[in-house]
């Protein structure tokens, strides 16, 4: 567990303390005098060389924007999609690369990814894998900044005071630490229009007024295209095809045109669309009962619980299956497993 140093006084404080320490409480031969003199001597010089060795002594126990609390831990982030977000095969193929490719070489600009899809099919959740594996502190780094549309932009009438908001905290936040990383979520429910502030900070730029926004990172999670997803997805099921075949430039064709034309949007007529600045429109494909039996065995054994056919099976029929002849997908994906397991565990 980390010791969270308060300030460089309480340092020193510290460091004067173990000198006086050392030192036994009788010395034949010294006055009292003499100790106090030698200690503050001592003390002096540690207390110069601590102060001169400060700062690499503070990013050990305050989290800096360095090497002690910044990764670049792509394998491990693959490993975790890979065992722990289930159906999602577009997702863990290119977001992956994506950041490997962003943290690997020097870029020529922000990583801007896009996810959309269904609640509950697990947007928010690769997020927080991101977070954990490029920030020891995960989503509660000071590096990393989640703005949800619904209680950080609740009026439409105030856009332009929230386009200074966001364009402040990012000018900011970013000349603090280069590796900044944003989450906007909900974004179909943000005022059109009001990304487009983001745009200099995400496009082809080295610096903007001696700030450089190229090794940050962005991610917008929305419900838009949502439907076009479900639907070519359920296309693939009708003609005998594994979801598995379905290919990303099949998807993002799809989600391109469902976030630029839903007018609920908040990528509607998007600037950031229109100049290409989104480097990956990442498709979350519905999920099936498989996906979610998986969801519910992960949920159980998180929570060292039995793991049973009845008792999975008992979670399932609390949760809502469309469409109604073939009941195929979860209406909430993953999102109500949680819960719903704990109802269930209460009456076994």
């Amino acid at each position: 567990m980390l010791l969270r140093v308060k300030s460089r006084s309480f340092v020193l404080c510290l460091f004067a303390v173990c000198i006086f320490s050392e030192f036994p409480n009788d010395v034949d031969g010294f006055e009292p005098i003499s100790i106090t003199t030698g200690v503050a001597s001592i003390t002096a010089i540690g207390i110069s060389t601590l102060a001169a060795n400060f700062g690499s002594i503070k990013s050990k126990f305050l989290e800096s924007c360095d090497d002690n609390w910044l990764k670049k831990d792509t394998q491990g982030l693959k490993n975790d999609l890979s065992t722990r977000l289930h159906g999602q095969h577009l997702v863990i193929e290119n977001v992956v690369k994506a950041i490997q490719a962003h943290k690997r070489h020097l870029p020529s600009k922000a990583l801007v990814m896009s996810f959309h899809g269904w609640t509950g099919c697990g947007k928010n959740y690769v997020g927080r894998f991101i977070a954990e594996h490029l920030y020891h502190q995960g989503m509660k780094s000071k590096f990393v900044h989640l703005f949800v549309a619904t209680h950080h932009f609740p009026h439409a009438s105030r856009i332009e005071t929230y386009k200074d908001q966001v364009r402040d905290w990012i000018k900011g936040n970013i000349t603090a630490c280069p590796q900044s990383m944003f989450i906007f979520d909900e974004v179909d429910k943000m005022p059109p229009g009001l990304l487009d502030i983001i745009l200099p900070f995400i496009d082809h730029h080295e610096e903007i007024n001696g700030v450089d926004y190229r090794h940050s990172i962005f991610l917008f999670l929305s419900n838009t295209g949502g439907n076009l997803i479900n639907r070519k997805t359920h296309e693939y099921w009708s003609q005998g095809r594994k979801r598995e075949e379905i290919s990303y430039k099949v998807m993002e064709e799809v989600v391109t045109t469902g976030a630029f034309n839903e007018k609920t949007s908040g990528l509607w007529h998007s600037a950031l669309i229109e100049k290409n600045l989104i480097n990956l429109f990442v498709p979350f494909l519905p999920m099936e009962t498989s996906h979610v039996k998986l969801c519910i065995r992960d949920d159980l054994t998180s929570k060292g619980h039995e793991i049973s056919d009845e008792i999975i099976n008992k979670v399932l029929d609390e949760l809502h299956f469309i469409p109604e002849d073939s009941k195929l997908y979860s209406k909430s994906g993953c999102k109500r497993v949680s819960e719903k397991v704990n109802m269930v565990m209460e009456t076994i």
